[in-house]
């Protein structure tokens, strides 16, 4: 059976009311990136980058999956091969439409990282300077998100899928940011796309 990998961005989400970044309205035209995307700026105002993402967790949390999320859990649910689900995304609308095994790259809102002892939890619905870590009690709470000059999440799983892939599609995603601009050619070069061979 066909080994499928799906890749999603900000557009699949965009339906359910969740902005996307890149569009001329997205919210890198409303904010600039290097204040609440990068260590650097969450170093000189982690207060400024947590009330950032505890918006973006409260619009999350009042989003619903729409029909593309279904669609997607439906066809992981009834496809008699693999689909691997792969998100730029850092909503929970994939798993709430019942999705499963899905790859966050970009992490998750619905959880804090310790910029201390890297420790995950799931966040509360606000997180601030004070939030001590359940693991070591730093108050060094951050979004669990990759941000502008860190390392995507689970990279290595995401290459052994995409070296397996029959059937790569992109749904919702500009494809111009690396890792993820690179992933049509590493699915090619597997040589597998369009066969029915198994591995």
């Amino acid at each position: 059976m066909i080994r499928i990998v799906i890749l999603t961005g900000a557009g699949i989400s965009a339906e359910s009311g969740l902005g996307t970044f890149r569009d001329t309205d997205g919210l890198w035209s409303r904010y600039d990136l290097a204040d609440v995307a990068t260590p650097e700026g969450f170093a000189r105002d982690p207060a400024l980058v947590n009330r950032f993402y505890n918006a973006r967790r409260a619009n999350c949390r009042a989003a619903e999956p729409n029909a593309a999320h279904a669609a997607l859990a439906r066809l992981q649910a009834e496809w008699p091969g693999a689909v691997t689900l792969i998100t730029q995304n850092i909503d929970d609308l994939h798993q709430r439409a019942g999705s499963a095994g899905v790859i966050h790259m970009h992490g998750e809102l619905r959880h804090a990282l310790c910029a201390g002892c890297g420790h995950r939890w799931d966040a509360p619905p606000e997180i601030d300077t004070a939030t001590p870590c359940p693991a070591c009690g730093a108050t060094a709470a951050r979004p669990d998100v990759v941000w502008f000059g860190e390392m995507p999440h689970a990279m290595a799983g995401i290459e052994a899928a995409l070296a397996r892939a029959q059937l790569f599609v992109a749904i919702g995603t500009s494809g111009t940011v690396y890792p993820a601009a690179g992933f049509v050619a590493l699915a090619r070069a597997a040589d597998n796309i369009g066969s029915d061979r198994t591995k």
